[in-house]
């Protein structure tokens, strides 16, 4: 059911986040150890990162295919030149019923290119029932054409469309995904493991699904499994709300 990894910290070039590791984002995408049901996430990857110069937060730069990540080596050669200091990486395992289709890939993105720092969205998990439950949570969702990402035609897109809605309404980062969880699964049962970024924080979810946290000096990495052996990985309780920034660190709460 996808992978998908956050990070937060001094400057770093994509590969180093994305390749590096013995058991890195890409090699994820073909040996996944804690997968829920699903031996592959080959059907797209995308990243993205904040693009600043000194001082500034920066503006949410992206790179989507619909493709495994390991057939792209352009990408990779890309990904060797470009720092940043906040990042969200994904990789995309299709749910049957939903097109292999670059605009399902994730991270989705709210704010324009160039319009603020916006944000980063990526949803690791499925809607079970989606078809009974669409309906409400359109309704919940809202207007959709301030956010085109959230008009993609795969379930995870209405969660991001939910959030983005709680974030223009006022909500924090980590406020934002957890009451988006809380609405849609009290709705209809699923996985609903959720990272978001703002260029300055992190935020992600438990509900299904694994995920880790390390936090060596200067840093917060947030990855649905541990990206090599280092025994600073620590898991995350199922069901947890995970916020993260340079200054307050790493909090974990219930949901």
């Amino acid at each position: 059911m996808c992978r998908h990894l956050g990070y937060l910290g001094g400057p770093r070039t994509l590969a180093s986040l994305i390749y590096e590791g013995g058991h890195s984002l890409e090699h994820q995408s073909y040996a996944p150890r804690m997968t829920q049901g699903n031996i592959l996430n080959a059907d797209g990857f995308g990243a993205g990162w904040y693009h600043a110069g000194p001082g500034e937060r920066g503006r949410p730069v992206r790179f989507r295919r619909d493709r495994p990540i390991w057939s792209d080596p352009s990408f990779r050669e890309i990904a060797e030149v470009v720092e940043t200091t906040c990042a969200v990486a994904a990789l995309r395992s299709a749910t049957v019923g939903f097109p292999v289709d670059e605009s399902c890939a994730q991270p989705f993105r709210s704010g324009a290119a160039g319009r603020g720092p916006g944000r980063f969205f990526s949803h690791n998990g499925k809607i079970e029932d989606f078809a009974g439950a669409e309906g409400k949570l359109r309704e919940l969702a809202g207007e959709l054409a301030a956010v085109p990402d959230a008009r993609a035609p795969v379930d995870s897109a209405l969660l991001f469309a939910l959030a983005a809605r709680l974030w223009h309404e006022g909500r924090g980062l980590g406020a934002g995904l957890a009451e988006t969880v809380l609405a849609v699964s009290a709705l209809a049962p699923g996985r609903y493991n959720l990272l978001a970024a703002d260029g300055a924080a992190l935020a992600a979810t438990t509900w299904g699904d694994s995920l880790f946290v390390r936090t060596p000096p200067g840093e917060v990495w947030i990855s649905s499994e541990p990206l090599d052996d280092d025994p600073g990985w620590q898991p995350v309780p199922d069901r947890s709300l995970v916020t993260a920034d340079l200054a307050a660190g790493v909090r974990v709460t219930p949901l």
